[in-house]
């Protein structure tokens, strides 16, 4: 059978069709294969580009940061209140030490023992060899760094480093701490300025870039290096007097010792004009240099505590007294809101010089089930507008406040800024709380716009306060307070400068002089409340307060007040507003709980302190140099004859020791200044013997009893507070304390008050 040929040309066929389809999936897949690539490298070369980018950056290069100068805090004097000094921080590379073969153990006991850290620590840091950087001890003054230099250097150490670094200072410790805030370990503002200033204190840090091998360590003999500059930070010149702030801390810290105030005690210091605030205080305070330590009293309650509990506690005490109460604390105001009171009603023209008022102890007012009373019980009797802020009287201003009326009076509060923050350059600022306008315009129930025109049922701050009061004093302008005067940069050219910003007119020009006129009577006359806060040569104008802790009683059961006083001087051309608040008078101090008391001569010490401070001159009434404390003239050499009639033309008693024609000495020494009337000691023939003499007690003395006790012991007297030489004006203070060793002829301080309660408000 004849055999038939293969079928070539269907082979032929398949085969190319195989061909084609092979083709078209390789072109297919490599199609794919490249789309793929092209995606991948899309995401890597563009959209990630950033990205890898830094990624081998950082492999490939080191950075060190040049750490940015932070600004300096200074006070309107230019003292310094917070500066950045050159520290050091020690560092070791695991990686150089492994890879050089240094001795562990050596680096480790040695800077454990200069650095204070533990040496099993260090051990334990250096056994991360492939780390090129583990710190050692931060911040760290120059004499311990160079300890750490001599150390390394004596023992031809590697990987050991010490870099620059800087580290806040507060050459005033802890004067002005709420103001001035405080950093934390990273320089980063924590409080005060230093928290809310932060941008402009803060600099930006500079930078050098070293390229690094595969290893991680620099790269040799690479000539790879660029340097970025540090930005230092801006200045910043605040409106606060260091010098009328350590008056303010040391005034309120006396208080609290004096009146044993339980709870701390608040102070401000205003200009008037300006709103800037001279000085702010929350007393006791903080060390700024170690601000999370806390005080004495707190640590021994701390120490019955652990574990969490005691973790808790110490955050929620460090919290608590870095708070600023002045502008984050709220409180019943009482009697010194009258002030506010008495602009809204005179400028409403509902009340004048010609208005009577007559208390009788208590009145009733729509929607109050009980009579509303009066600090006084027995009442004041009839009144004028006048006498009714001397005295005080709750009966008058609950009547001044009807006569405003409901709608009025809630616009004069907006108006005054007690309904919002005054918008003040610090952190944490809180505002009052109010009742609803319906509450106080319900003409069922005038309770609390009666309460509230004498300072009840509603708390502020006392920054909200003391800006309103300066408001009605400066003729009537409400501004806006402010912390921070100006900003400065390195070059010392300002950036930034507060001007006094004027919120809006709250009354006229002539208001405000009635009120300032009315207020002055306050302190300056017998039956006013606030005669304690006077001061000799000075024209005082202010109110007093005292206001119960109704919420706290609810809640405890126990009653606890708070008693504060606001004066403005000089009355007649107002420029500086003072606010003291003190918070819980002890009732075992035994002296009467009251602005009037307390209050008020805290507020006169202070203005004895920085009217004359401030430059403002003192103008004496005949009266007042009549009782005026006397400067002793240098009377060595002098004929004894004419040195005793100089001394009592002068106003002295004298006393000669010796028979002598000159004066070879005196007691007291030339310059004291000493109470009218005392007697100085005029040596003829010989020198005065210099002995110690114990100091008595004077508290509760009149004038002339205490000048009489004092010089009985070889001491002198000067007075401060009231001057007038009256049965019911006590001393409540000494400098120097009874039963204390002094230098006979010394001076003694001695500070009087009023001591007639039933004069001085209570609530």
């Amino acid at each position: 059978m004849e055999e038939r040929p293969a079928n070539n040309g269907r082979e032929s066929k398949t085969g190319k069709t195989i061909l084609r389809r092979t083709l078209f999936l390789m072109a297919v897949c490599g199609v794919f294969a490249f789309l793929v690539l092209a995606i991948k490298l899309y995401k890597i070369q563009i959209r990630d580009h950033e990205k890898y980018e830094s990624l081998a950056i950082e492999q490939q290069t080191r950075e060190t940061v040049v750490h940015a100068a932070r600004g300096t805090v200074y006070d309107r004097n230019m003292n310094i209140l917070a500066a950045s000094a050159t520290v050091e921080t020690v560092f070791i590379s695991p990686y150089e030490i492994a890879e050089y073969k240094q001795n562990v153990d050596l680096i480790a006991e040695g800077l454990g023992q200069i650095l204070g850290v533990s040496p099993d620590s260090i051990r334990e840091k250096a056994k991360d060899t492939k780390s090129q950087y583990k710190t050692i001890s931060v911040k760290i003054e120059k004499e311990l760094a160079d300890r750490v230099r001599e150390f390394k250097n004596t023992n031809s150490l590697k990987g050991i480093y010490i870099v620059s670094d800087t580290k806040r200072y507060y050459p005033y410790n802890g004067i002005a701490a709420h103001v001035v805030g405080f950093v934390g370990t990273d320089n980063n503002g924590l409080g005060g300025v230093e928290a809310i200033y932060e941008d402009d204190l803060r600099g930006v840090d500079g930078r050098i870039v070293t390229a690094k091998n595969s290893a991680g360590t620099d790269m040799l003999y690479t000539k790879f290096e660029q340097y970025y500059d540090a930005e230092n930070g801006n200045d910043v010149v605040l409106t606060i007097d260091v010098t009328a702030q350590y008056y303010l801390e040391t005034a309120l810290q006396e208080a609290i010792e004096d009146y044993s105030i339980l709870n701390g005690a608040m102070g401000i210091i205003m200009d008037v004009k300006t709103g800037g605030i001279v000085a702010m205080a929350d007393v006791p305070g903080f060390d700024l240099n170690n601000a999370w330590e806390v005080n004495e009293e707190t640590k021994e309650q701390l120490a019955e505590l652990s574990g969490e509990e005691y973790s808790s506690a110490l955050v929620a005490a460090q919290l608590e007294q870095w708070r600023n109460g002045t502008i984050s604390d709220t409180y019943e105001p009482g009697s010194t809101f009258k002030i506010i009171t008495l602009a809204m009603a005179i400028e409403e023209g509902v009340a004048n010089e010609n208005s009577t008022y007559f208390c009788g102890g208590s009145t009733s007012v729509l929607g109050r089930k009980e009579p509303l009373h009066c600090w006084k019980r027995e009442g004041h009797g009839s009144q004028t507008l006048a006498q009714a802020a001397q005295h005080s009287c709750n009966v008058a201003f609950a009547n001044i406040g009807l006569d405003i009326g409901a709608a009025k009076f809630y616009d004069y509060i907006e108006a005054f800024g007690f309904f919002g923050n005054t918008g003040i350059d610090l952190p944490g600022e809180s505002s009052g709380i109010w009742w609803t306008e319906s509450v106080f315009e319900d003409p069922n129930n005038y309770s609390q716009l009666a309460s509230a025109a004498f300072g009840q049922t509603f708390t502020i701050t006392p920054l909200q306060l003391i800006t309103a009061v300066s408001g009605i004093a400066n003729g009537g302008k409400l501004m806006e307070p402010y912390v921070v005067d100006k900003i400065v940069d390195a070059s010392g050219t300002v950036v930034e400068e507060h001007k006094p910003t004027m919120v809006r007119q709250v009354v006229s020009e002539e208001t405000s002089r009635k009120v300032m006129e009315i207020l002055e009577s306050v302190v300056g006359t017998p039956e006013g409340t606030g005669k304690n806060a006077y001061v000799s040569g000075y024209r005082i104008a202010g109110k007093t307060g005292t206001s119960e802790k109704v919420v706290k009683e609810i809640e405890t059961g126990t009653k606890e007040y708070m008693v504060s006083f606001i004066g403005v001087a000089p009355a007649d051309d107002p420029q500086y507003a003072v606010l003291v608040v003190l918070d819980n008078p002890s009732r075992s101090s035994g002296i009467y709980i009251s602005g009037g008391v307390m209050g008020a001569p805290t507020v006169g010490k202070i203005f004895s302190d920085i009217l004359p401070y401030f430059g403002v001159e003192p103008e004496y009434t005949e009266a007042e140099l009549a009782a005026k404390d006397i400067t002793v003239p240098y009377m060595k050499s002098y004929n004894i004859n004419v040195a005793a009639a100089e001394l009592a033309e002068l106003g002295f008693e004298v006393k000669v020791s010796g028979d002598g024609e000159v004066v070879t000495d005196q007691l007291p020494m030339a310059n004291a200044t000493v109470a009218a009337g005392s007697t100085v000691v005029l040596f003829a023939g010989g020198a005065k013997e210099t002995t110690e003499v114990i100091v008595p007690s004077v508290t509760g003395l009149t004038i002339s009893q205490a000048r009489a006790r004092l010089e009985s012991a070889g001491l002198y007297m000067s007075t401060k507070g009231v001057s007038e030489n009256s049965s019911t004006v006590k001393a409540y203070r000494q400098s120097v304390p009874a039963d204390a060793a002094v230098e006979s002829g010394s001076v003694i301080e001695v500070t009087f008050v009023e001591s007639d309660t039933s004069i001085m408000e209570h609530r």
